[in-house]
């Protein structure tokens, strides 16, 4: 290299004593030859030196994983592996990986729109994707082999659960429907009709013996998995008067909060069908919902909304306990653990944690350049994961803020 390096220094001289107007035809070649070999890692290195080091100064991710070529959707943690990871996004793929390793990635190949939505089932084995195309797909979440393809549904899948106890899984659909196969023989089991519009979220009760839907139709239907039967169907006045955004189920399958595009979260007893509470606070769309653990002290749930607001509400009296500010929307959110420290993902691409019990703000990691779509937590809680608009998931360690709070 070298000697390359010392011919053409040479013949950059005889073209200066040229008068250096232009490079003779083999110098060119020989000059071009070494720029291309050059420029690049210049130009790597520019942007280590403006871009690295400010982007390294303001992420404090330990893993980020770069596999996607578009926006990503979908996350979902493995309950059985701590370091095992499923996204999926735009570019109309899902990926298998693990936190610290960079060496190994699987593809979830097959689906042709955007992969909306991920789930691994409650013991591990198995993973459902669910894409814009309408398909839900099973695979080994070992391996990430495909299993098998569950269709039906006429319109792209909004998200997708698995039974608590089995290998039974549910999707929402566009076409207002809601189907359910069970995945080890890849069969069809029911379909269930009742929505007027997409049904945007949904859930089997932890104790598994009922099905929990909310819908772009403003209603939330109470379902039979065995008779297909809507067993309760919530609508109109006190409840939402805008499509559904978020739906949980609290821990012993009582009671169900919903949030809304008109900026209303609403309580629901899922035994009586019945409006229980209507707390109000939120002034724009309510973008994620989640009742506290079954250890917490004090029955709470949250919220996160597009007016930049976590709110932390006290159940018993269904009022706002703490509303904590973000800069911008809160996107979605998770409580860590059975603790009781709740993590939001922000419009800014960051990920905050807040203190449930006191509100206070403990922690902000930042990373991303573009907004947060998901969060979620390893099943050790070790991990924070977050996928985002700028094509990246990224990881980060809880013990960063639990060292700060010890």
């Amino acid at each position: 290299m070298s000697n390359n390096m010392d011919m053409n220094h040479s013949g950059g001289e005889e073209e200066e004593d040229e008068g250096d107007v232009f490079l003779g035809e083999s110098d060119v070649l020989r000059e071009y030859d070494v720029d291309e070999q050059d420029l690049p890692e210049a130009d790597d290195n520019d942007d280590m030196d403006d871009d690295g080091e400010q982007f390294d100064e303001n992420d404090d991710s330990v893993h980020t994983f770069t596999g996607h070529k578009g926006e990503l959707y979908a996350l979902a943690c493995s309950p059985t592996d701590a370091t095992l990871v499923a996204t999926g996004g735009g570019d109309d793929k899902g990926f298998l990986w693990k936190i610290g390793n960079g060496d190994w990635a699987a593809e979830l190949l097959g689906h042709k729109d955007s992969v909306s939505c991920l789930a691994f089932s409650y013991d591990g084995q198995l993973l459902a994707s669910g894409g814009l195309d309408g398909v839900v797909q099973i695979f080994d979440a070992s391996s990430g082999d495909l299993k098998c393809v569950l269709d039906g549904p006429g319109g792209g899948i909004e998200w997708v659960r698995w039974h608590p106890r089995g290998h039974v899984v549910l999707a929402g659909s566009e076409d207002c429907s809601l189907w359910m196969w069970n995945a080890d023989k890849g069969a069809y089991l029911n379909m269930f009709s009742g929505h007027n519009l997409n049904v945007t979220c949904g859930d089997f009760t932890p104790d598994g013996k009922l099905i929990c839907t909310g819908s772009d139709d403003a209603s939330l239907i109470v379902w039979n998995p065995k008779t297909c039967e809507s067993i309760h169907v919530v609508k109109g006045h006190p409840y939402h008067t805008e499509g559904l955004t978020c739906l949980d189920v609290n821990s012993n399958s009582s009671l169900a909060i919903s949030g809304s595009k008109d900026g209303s979260v609403h309580i629901v007893n899922i035994v009586t069908g019945k409006v229980v509470s209507s707390l109000t606070s939120h002034t724009d769309s309510v973008e994620c919902a989640k009742f506290s653990p079954s250890s917490a002290t004090i029955p709470l749930a949250a919220t996160g909304g597009m007016d930049k607001k976590l709110v932390i509400w006290d159940l018993q009296h269904s009022t706002p306990r703490f509303i904590c500010e973000h800069a911008e929307g809160v996107t979605s959110l998770t409580w860590i653990g059975s603790s009781k420290y709740i993590a939001t993902g922000c419009a800014d691409g960051t990920v905050s944690i807040w203190d449930s019990l006191l509100g206070n703000y403990i922690h902000t990691y930042h990373g991303h350049q573009d907004a947060v779509q998901a969060i979620s937590v390893s099943t050790n809680t070790d991990y924070i994961v977050s996928v985002s608009v700028d094509n990246t998931a990224r990881v980060y360690e809880t013990s960063e803020f639990q060292n700060k709070v010890a």
